[in-house]
C-alpha cells in the first residue's frame, strides 16, 4: 500500500524529470545527472517509468501538429516571383529543421533515460529508437497535413537545382545572361542555388524526410529530362547508334546529380552510409531501365519510318533489340507496329507496289529485330491478308523480280536460293540443324512451322502469301508473253537470263512452257530471216514489210481478243508472208492476230516528216486519212470494225500530238501543218501514253477462268456416275485424274470452292447438306 511519503517522492521525481526534459537549453553532455537518475529510479520502483517517454513524445507531437508542420507548409507555399519559389522551399526546410534541432538535447536525454531504465530492468533487448520515433511522428504529421499541390513546389526547386548543376558541369560560356536564373552573368545565382540544394538535402536527410518527401518529385524531374534528352538526341535520326551515348550521358549527368541528392558531397556523414548507397544503386538501376524504356518508346513511335529507310536505319533497329532485351515492351511493340501498318498501308489509297516495298523492308528489318521471325509473322499477317485481296499483287511482285534497275527482289533472285514453302515443309528439315535449334518465343503461332518462319528468303515469304508457286509461274508466263509481243524484239538475252534465275528458284519443270515461248521467238527470228532472204520470191511485200513472231498456241497464254479490219494492202502483205511460211514449213500455216504487235510508220507532211512506232489500231486509223480528208467516229468504226467507244479513246493519241483535230463533234481532219512549227519527238511521247501500256494478253482472271473450265467436264462426269460428292472428295479426284503432268493446271481447294459456288449461282450445280450434285435434267 502506497504511503503519502511514496506519493510525494513520485511527485517530486516527476517534477524534476519533466522540468529537465523541457529545459531545451540544459545540456549535461552524454551522461545523466545523479539527481535525474534518482528521480527515474523512484518512478521505476513504482512501475511507472514508461510514462516518461510517452509524455515527452506527446508534447513533441502536439508542437509538431500545431506549430512546426503548419509553418513548414505555409512557408513552402508562399507565392514566388521569378525564382523565389526555390528559396521558399529552402526557408521551409530550414524552419522545420530548426524546430526539430531544438528538441535534440531533450531527445538525447530521453534516449539515455530509456537506456538507464533498461539497465534497471535487465532488459537486453533495448534499442535506441527515440530519435527514430521522433522522425516517425514528424513524417506522420507532415503527411497528415500535406497539401494537394506540394509536389509542384518541391519539383520547382529541384528542377532549377538540376539546371544549375547541369550548367555548372558544362564549359563556361561568355553569355551575358544565365539561362538558369535569368540573371546577368555578373549576378548569377546558380552558385547560391547549388549551395542551397546541398544544404536542403542534408537537412532533409537528418530529418528522415529526404527519400520520402523528394523521391517522387525528383523521379518526375529525371524522367522528364531523360525523355526530352532522348527525343532531342535521336528523333528522326536512324543512321547511328545512340544507346551507348545515352548511357554515358545518364551516368555522367543524371546519376551524378542523383548521388548529390542522396549522398551529398564526399565530406557528408551520409556519403558512405550503406543504406544510402543501396538506395542510390536501386535508383541507378531504375534509371537505366527508364532510359531503355524511353528510348524503346521513341523508336517504336518511329518504327514505320525506320523500316522504310532500312538498311540505312539498321543501327536504330539494333539499339531497339538491345532495349527489348532489357524491357517488357515486346507485346506493345507488336501491337503498335501492327496498327501503324494497317493505318498507313492497308487502304485503297496506297499503290500495291508501295505496299510490297514496305513489306519487303519490314521483312528485312524485323528479321534483325527478332531472328525467330515471330514479330514479323504477327505484325505482317494483316499485310499478307490484304495483299491477297489485291488483284495486281502477283503482277507487281513479278515486275519487281525482273526489273532492270537493281531492286531488293532482283537482288534476292540473283542469290538463286530455292524456295522454302509451307506446302513443301517436312518436320525432319528442322532436325538437320538440331545443334543450333532454338525454341520459338511464347507468342509464336503454334500452327506455323519454325523453318518457314525463320527463313530469310524474301521471295519465299512473298510466295507463301498465296501458299502456292503456280500462280506466280502463270503470272510470269503472262508477263513474258506480253513483253515479247508488245516490244516485238527478237533479242531474248535478257529474258533468258531471268528465266534461268527463276528456274533455280521455282524449278526447271515448272517453267518449261516459258522455255518453249522463248524458243518460239528464236525460231521466229530464223524463219523471218529465211522468208525475207528467199530467192524464190514467194514473199513479195507491197509498201508494207512484215516481220512476224510465230507462236505455238498451246504453250502460250491466252491473247486478248479484239477485232480490227486491216487495209487491203496490209492484208496482201500478210497473205504473201503466210504463203512463204507455208512453203517453208510444208503442212503448217499461220493465223494472224492483227490487233497485236507494232507498226513503224513514216508520216509525210508539207513541212515535216515523222517516223514513229505505234500499235496496229493507231496505224490503221491514221491510214484511213489517206483515203479521204475527213472522218467521223461512226465511219471509222464501220470501216475498222472497232466499237465507237474504242475509236474515241484511241483517236486522242493523234489529236493530242497535233496530227488530227476535231473539226466538229466526232468529226476529225488531218492537220497538214504544225501551227507551232515544232517537230514532235513521237518516241518520247509514246512513253507517256497510257494507252500504249495496254496488255496484249488476256487478264489473269480471264485466263484462270478458262483454265478452270478444263475441270468442268471431269466434275460433270464424277457427279453423273456418283450422283453427289463433297468438296474435298471432288478436289482429291481432280488431283488424281486432272492435275497430273508438267502442263496440268493446278487448283487449290479454296479456288475449287469458288468455282463450284459460281456454278451453283449459274444453276449448273445444286448444293445441299455439304454435297454438290447436278440438276436433275442433266442427269
Amino acid at each position: 500500500m502506497s504511503t503519502n511519503n511514496d506519493i510525494q517522492a513520485v511527485s517530486n521525481s516527476w517534477d524534476l524529470i519533466s522540468s529537465s526534459l523541457q529545459d531545451l537549453a540544459w545540456n549535461e553532455g552524454a551522461t545523466l545527472p545523479v539527481a535525474f537518475k534518482n528521480a527515474v529510479e523512484v518512478l521505476w520502483a513504482n512501475g511507472i517509468s514508461n510514462i516518461i517517454s510517452e509524455w515527452y513524445m506527446e508534447i513533441l507531437k502536439r508542437e509538431l501538429e500545431e506549430n512546426c508542420v503548419p509553418r513548414f507548409w505555409t512557408l513552402l507555399q508562399n507565392e514566388p516571383t521569378n525564382n523565389e519559389i526555390n528559396f521558399s522551399f529552402v526557408h521551409a526546410v530550414n524552419s522545420l529543421h530548426s524546430d526539430m534541432i531544438r528538441h535534440n538535447p531533450a531527445l538525447e536525454r530521453l534516449q539515455l533515460t530509456s537506456k538507464f531504465i533498461a539497465n534497471l530492468s535487465n532488459d537486453n533487448s533495448y534499442k535506441e529508437i527515440v530519435f527514430d520515433a521522433a522522425k516517425l511522428h514528424l513524417r506522420a504529421i507532415l503527411y497528415a497535413q500535406i497539401p494537394l499541390n506540394y509536389e509542384s513546389f518541391i519539383q520547382s526547386f529541384y528542377s532549377t537545382a538540376f539546371k544549375a548543376f547541369a550548367n555548372s558541369e558544362k564549359e563556361a560560356k561568355n553569355n551575358l545572361f544565365c539561362n538558369v536564373c535569368n540573371e546577368k552573368s555578373t549576378n548569377c545565382k546558380c552558385k547560391t542555388i547549388i549551395e542551397s540544394f546541398h544544404t536542403v538535402n542534408q537537412k532533409l536527410y537528418e530529418l528522415g524526410l529526404l527519400e520520402q518527401l523528394v523521391g517522387k518529385p525528383v523521379t518526375s524531374i529525371i524522367s522528364e529530362h531523360i525523355e526530352n534528352h532522348v527525343l532531342s538526341t535521336c528523333k528522326g535520326s536512324f543512321e547511328s547508334s545512340f544507346i551507348g551515348m545515352l548511357e554515358k550521358w545518364l551516368d555522367s549527368t543524371i546519376v551524378l546529380w542523383l548521388v548529390k541528392v542522396y549522398r551529398g558531397n564526399w565530406d557528408c556523414n551520409r556519403y558512405n552510409n550503406p543504406l544510402t548507397l543501396e538506395t542510390v544503386e536501386k535508383l541507378k538501376s531504375r534509371l537505366h531501365q527508364l532510359l531503355y524504356t524511353t528510348y524503346a518508346h521513341t523508336r517504336m513511335d518511329q518504327l514505320f519510318n525506320i523500316i522504310i529507310e532500312f538498311p540505312e536505319s539498321q543501327p536504330a533497329i539494333e539499339d531497339l533489340v538491345n532495349c527489348l532485351e532489357k524491357t517488357n515492351l515486346r507485346t506493345k511493340l507488336i501491337q503498335s507496329l501492327k496498327e501503324t501498318l494497317e493505318t498507313k498501308l492497308l487502304h485503297p489509297g496506297v499503290n500495291t507496289a508501295d505496299i510490297l516495298t514496305a513489306y519487303v523492308s519490314a521483312i528485312k528489318a524485323l528479321k534483325i529485330l527478332d531472328s525467330s521471325g515471330v514479330i514479323l509473322e504477327l505484325v505482317c499477317e494483316p499485310v499478307r491478308k490484304y495483299l491477297r485481296t489485291r488483284h495486281d499483287t502477283i503482277k507487281e511482285i513479278i515486275y519487281a523480280l525482273i526489273d532492270d534497275t537493281s531492286t531488293d527482289l532482283t537482288d534476292e533472285l540473283n542469290r538463286a536460293r530455292p524456295l522454302v514453302l509451307e506446302e513443301n515443309y517436312n518436320s525432319d528439315d528442322e532436325m538437320e540443324n538440331w545443334e543450333n535449334w532454338q525454341p520459338d518465343p511464347l507468342d509464336a503461332d503454334s500452327g506455323k512451322t519454325a523453318l518457314t518462319r525463320r527463313t530469310t528468303d524474301i521471295i519465299s515469304m512473298l510466295v507463301n502469301i498465296y501458299g502456292s508457286k503456280e500462280m506466280f509461274i502463270n503470272e510470269y508466263r503472262t508477263l513474258l508473253a506480253d513483253r515479247i509481243i508488245t516490244t516485238f524484239n527478237y533479242d531474248t538475252c535478257r529474258e533468258i537470263r531471268y528465266l534461268e534465275l527463276l528456274k533455280l528458284k521455282f524449278g526447271e519443270a515448272n517453267l518449261h512452257l516459258c522455255e518453249v515461248m522463248l524458243k518460239d521467238v528464236a525460231d521466229s527470228r530464223r524463219i523471218n530471216f529465211h522468208i525475207h532472204s528467199d530467192d524464190v520470191g514467194i514473199y513479195q511485200p507491197q509498201d508494207c514489210v512484215v516481220n512476224g513472231i510465230i507462236v505455238s498456241a498451246q504453250f502460250w497464254p491466252t491473247f486478248r481478243e479484239e477485232k480490227l479490219a486491216l487495209p487491203d494492202h496490209i492484208k496482201a502483205s500478210l497473205d504473201s508472208y503466210t504463203k512463204a511460211f507455208e512453203t517453208h514449213k510444208g503442212n503448217r500455216t499461220l493465223t494472224w492476230r492483227p490487233h497485236l504487235g507494232s507498226v513503224n510508220l513514216t508520216l509525210e507532211f508539207n513541212n515535216r516528216n515523222l517516223t514513229l512506232s505505234v500499235s496496229p489500231i493507231h496505224a490503221v486509223m491514221i491510214m484511213q486519212f489517206e483515203k479521204k480528208e475527213r472522218w467521223s467516229i461512226k465511219e471509222l468504226s464501220a470501216v475498222m470494225h472497232v466499237p465507237p467507244t474504242v475509236i474515241r479513246r484511241k483517236i486522242l493519241f493523234w489529236q493530242s500530238r497535233g496530227i488530227l483535230h476535231e473539226e466538229s463533234r466526232d468529226v476529225y481532219v488531218m492537220s497538214e501543218e504544225n501551227d507551232d512549227g515544232v517537230n514532235f519527238d513521237m518516241s518520247t511521247m509514246l512513253e507517256d501514253d497510257d494507252d500504249e501500256e495496254e496488255s496484249a494478253m488476256a487478264s489473269s482472271h480471264d485466263q484462270r477462268e478458262e483454265e478452270l473450265q478444263v475441270f468442268w467436264s471431269y466434275i460433270v462426269g464424277m457427279l453423273t456416275n456418283l450422283e453427289s460428292l463433297p468438296l474435298d472428295r471432288i478436289h482429291t479426284m481432280l488431283r488424281m485424274f486432272a492435275m497430273q503432268g508438267s502442263t496440268a493446271v493446278e487448283c487449290s481447294l479454296q479456288e475449287l470452292r469458288q468455282f463450284l459456288d459460281r456454278k451453283v449461282r449459274e444453276q449448273s450445280l445444286y448444293f445441299s447438306g455439304g454435297l454438290y450434285r447436278l440438276p436433275r435434267q442433266n442427269t
